[in-house]
């Protein structure tokens, strides 16, 4: 009697060993996916830009970084060649799943939708910006996402 309680003992505890060991092996497993998930590359929606010329031509620019600098400045995304525009006049950047347009305390002021900005504020697909002089219209909406590091 007292070898089949022994027994009995034994396998419960190989059973109970097993199962602890299942159960840390699927912990350890759901954490990898969930930590390979935050690591994952954050999808930015592509943003297009019509930069209205002099002579009323439209030069369309399409980026997917979440950051887009306006001005005069070589090293600015978008090249505005027009003297009322500042070196690094507006950023665009995508946050809170949205694109925001603020204002780098330009000379000239940055208008969206012919209303001066006085802070960051949300763009909406046909939004017409104004940086000095020169006008831009924003597209959003296509359902193209692209990793953020690659710019169109």
């Amino acid at each position: 009697m007292i070898g089949a309680l022994v027994l009995a003992l034994r396998l419960l505890m190989v059973l109970a060993l097993y199962v602890f060991v299942g159960w840390a092996i699927w912990t350890i497993a759901q954490d990898v996916k969930r930590t390979g998930l935050q690591a994952m590359p954050r999808r930015v929606p592509a943003i297009r830009l019509e930069v209205w010329t002099q002579n009323g031509q439209a030069v369309s620019q399409a980026f997917s970084q979440p950051e887009v600098t306006l001005g005069r400045d070589p090293a600015c995304d978008v090249l505005l060649d027009e003297e009322t525009v500042s070196a690094r006049h507006a950023r665009l950047s995508y946050h809170h799943n949205q694109w925001w347009l603020e204002d780098l305390e330009s000379t000239n002021g940055t208008s969206l939708n012919a209303t001066r900005l006085n802070t960051a504020t949300v763009l909406t697909n046909g939004d017409e910006i104004q940086c000095g002089k020169a006008r831009l219209t924003v597209s959003l909406g296509n359902n193209d996402t692209l990793p953020i590091a690659q710019k169109l």
